[in-house]
């Protein structure tokens, strides 16, 4: 069946978006046609604003209304202590925990030479100038446990070597709840390299 041409091109756009395939693609065209104009209004208008007024924080390189954004600019946190995340989401997940409470630094991305992503590609040398203004004590490598994220961490530990600064990895292993006899062989080499005492 062929839709009309304002329809098609909703899908088609609507089809662009991360996780969201033809088929929901075609979903969400019904139920946004299906809306009140309010509803719409609504939704063009936040789209808008956040394209408008959302940025870079020019400290830690996370999303903000505000720059610097609000967890740089929070006098409570440690500022000894900086979290190396992949993307602004990791910031938000980070955060869901509750137990962190030192500064941020985004990469927007990882290594990966295979796709032509070097050191030059993602925020390395904004890391390695703020460790460099002598604060630093401890940078945190939350990476994701990919090939990218460990390499990105290998390299982020070497670089930043010369600055006497301690620079962990987060540990990574059986998520509560798992069973064992269903983990792969990494994740349970990786839950032994990082076993603790009790």
């Amino acid at each position: 069946m062929f839709y009309p041409e304002a329809m098609t091109r909703l899908i088609e756009e609507l089809a662009r978006l991360p996780g969201i395939g033809p088929k929901s693609a075609q979903r969400l065209a019904f139920f946004l046609l299906d809306s009140p104009a309010e509803r719409i209004d609504a939704l063009v208008g936040a789209l808008r604003d956040a394209r408008e007024r959302i940025r870079y924080c020019s400290v830690c390189w996370s999303l903000t209304d505000t720059d610097p954004c609000r967890i740089c600019q929070n006098p409570a946190r440690d500022r000894s202590t900086l979290c190396v995340v992949e993307h602004p989401r990791d910031v938000i997940a980070m955060e869901r925990t509750r137990e962190y409470r030192g500064l941020y630094h985004v990469l927007h991305g990882a290594l990966d030479p295979m796709e032509g992503v070097g050191p030059d590609d993602i925020r390395l040398k904004e890391l390695v100038r703020r460790v460099g203004g002598g604060d630093v004590r401890e940078v945190i490598v939350c990476t994701n446990p990919t090939t990218e994220g460990e390499a990105t961490a290998v390299y982020i530990a070497r670089v930043l070597r010369p600055f006497g600064v301690r620079v962990t990895r987060i540990a990574r292993g059986l998520p509560v709840g798992g069973d064992i006899e269903y983990a792969d062989e990494v994740t349970l080499a990786k839950a032994l390299e990082g076993r603790r005492e009790m």
